[in-house]
């Protein structure tokens, strides 16, 4: 494989740009946060919680509403969850996790629109997804008539 200069240097400012994100308010906060949650016990307590719930509603899902189990453990599952999001320190983690996430969509965005606007970049952001003729995200290879 032969490299030329074109593409070192689109290598080095790819690198360029990331050290840009990962040197971000954004990106420096949602690190912060994160460190916060883990070191937590509480909400550590709440996640293994969580977790141990997870694991029940996915054996509870294999049989659906014909699992004896199927309304307790759905409605525990969906009741710890909501506990789970109302926690300060998780609500504030994910919204630095949102945050990270939009200003990443918006930069994919910039970036495939740079090279055309033809390219559909799949945010499941519905303002960023609204600029194309299609969700973005659809999968279908086409057949929703998005090209």
């Amino acid at each position: 494989m032969v490299t030329t200069m074109t593409d070192v240097n689109i290598l080095q400012e790819s690198h360029d740009f990331s050290e840009i994100i990962l040197s971000s308010d954004v990106f420096n906060n949602y690190i912060a946060i994160k460190k916060q949650v883990q070191r937590n016990a509480e909400a550590q307590k709440m996640l293994k919680h969580f977790d141990g719930l997870k694991e029940k509603y996915e054996e509870v899902q294999r049989f659906g509403k014909y699992h004896p189990d199927f309304k307790q453990i759905t409605s525990e599952v969906r009741e710890y969850k909501r506990k789970l999001d109302t926690y300060p320190l998780i609500a504030e983690y994910k919204e630095s996790e949102k945050e990270l996430e939009n200003m990443l969509n918006e930069v994919s965005q910039i970036i495939a629109h740079a090279v055309s606007t033809q390219i559909k970049v799949p945010t499941g952001n519905a303002f960023f997804d609204q600029s194309s003729s299609c969700g973005g995200g659809c999968g279908s290879g086409g057949s929703c008539g998005c090209g």
